[in-house]
C-alpha cells in the first residue's frame, strides 16, 4: 500500500483531521510523520494523541524537543507557545495518559531508515533543527553537498514548511514545477518535503502532505506506475484555528494571523 508522509503539524489539529480524513478516503493505511507535532497550535494534546493513534512512528522535531527540554534560539512567540504547550500536557489528571504522552514525546526517533530512504525531522546532516531552504541550491552549494553526502539515494525531511523536492545538481522544485507526481529516480539522489500539515509558509494556506507510492504501485486515479511520490493540498477551516490561537492569552495572535497567508 503507499504510504502517506505528514509533518509541522505544530498543535493544528482542525488542519490534522482534514489531512486524515483525506488519507482515510484513499484508503491508505500508513502514515509516518516527520515532526512538530506540537508546538505554536492551540491543540497539542489532541495532536499528539492523533499521532499516537495513526502513525505507525514520528520523528523528533526541534519543538517537540524543546516541549520536552527547553527551547533554545526560539523567539519570543514560539519560546512562550513551547512553554504553554507543556503546561497543557502537565496539567492532564490522569496519571497513566499523562506518562504515555511525555513517554511517546521521549521516544521520538531521530533518524530512521525505511527501505534505504533516510528519514529526519530537519536535515540528514543535523536532524532536528537545520534547515534546508530551497534558496540554499544557488545561495549555499557547499552546505547542500554536505548534507547530499549523509544519505544513499532519498530523505524525507520537513522543518522548513515547504513543499517541494531537492535534488543533487542541486536544484529545487516546487510542485508547481513538477506539474505532477515526483518519480524517482535510481541514478539521482533527492529530498523530498512534503510541506507543512498545521502551518505552510510556502504563501499557500492550504494543509500539505505528501504519498509515497513503491513502483508499480496504484494512485488514486487506479492507475500504477514507477516509484513516485505525489503532493497534495487541501483546505481547512482557517478562521477558526486564528481564532483558538486569539483565545489562548500565552499564545501570540501572529501564531494565528500568519496562517491565512501561509507563512
Amino acid at each position: 500500500m503507499p504510504t502517506a508522509v505528514i509533518s509541522d503539524i505544530h498543535g493544528n489539529i482542525d488542519a490534522l483531521d482534514v489531512v486524515l480524513a483525506d488519507i482515510d478516503r484513499r484508503k491508505i493505511e500508513r502514515v509516518l510523520c516527520l515532526g512538530d507535532i506540537i508546538g505554536y497550535g492551540p491543540d497539542p494534546v489532541a495532536c499528539l494523541d492523533r499521532v499516537m493513534e495513526r502513525c505507525a512512528f514520528a520523528m523528533m522535531g526541534n519543538h517537540d524537543f524543546a516541549v520536552l527540554f527547553e527551547p533554545t534560539s526560539f523567539n519570543t512567540s514560539a519560546e512562550q507557545a513551547a512553554f504553554w504547550t507543556r503546561r497543557q500536557f502537565e496539567a492532564e489528571p490522569d496519571p497513566e495518559l499523562r506518562r504515555k504522552r511525555w513517554e511517546y514525546l521521549g521516544n521520538l526517533s531521530i533518524r530512521r531508515w525505511e527501505n534505504g530512504t533516510m528519514l529526519v525531522h530537519a536535515s540528514p546532516r543535523r536532524p532536528i533543527n537545520e534547515y534546508v531552504f530551497p534558496d540554499d541550491v544557488l545561495t549555499a552549494p557547499g552546505k547542500m553537498e554536505q548534507i547530499f553526502s549523509r544519505f544513499e539515494t532519498r530523505c524525507f525531511c520537513g522543518h522548513t514548511h515547504v513543499t517541494g523536492v531537492f535534488t543533487d545538481e542541486p536544484d529545487f522544485y516546487p510542485p508547481a514545477d513538477l506539474g505532477g507526481p515526483y518519480l524517482f529516480h535510481d541514478e539521482e539522489k533527492c529530498i523530498v518535503n512534503p510541506g507543512s500539515v498545521g502551518q505552510p509558509r510556502d504563501r499557500d494556506p492550504r494543509s500539505s502532505y505528501a504519498i509515497v507510492y513503491d513502483d508499480g504501485e496504484a494512485g488514486d486515479d487506479g492507475k500504477g506506475g514507477p516509484a513516485r511520490v505525489e503532493f497534495v493540498r487541501l483546505e481547512y477551516d482557517v478562521q477558526a484555528v486564528v481564532e483558538k490561537v486569539e483565545q489562548v492569552a500565552d499564545l501570540s495572535d501572529f501564531l494565528g494571523q500568519r496562517l491565512l497567508e501561509g507563512r
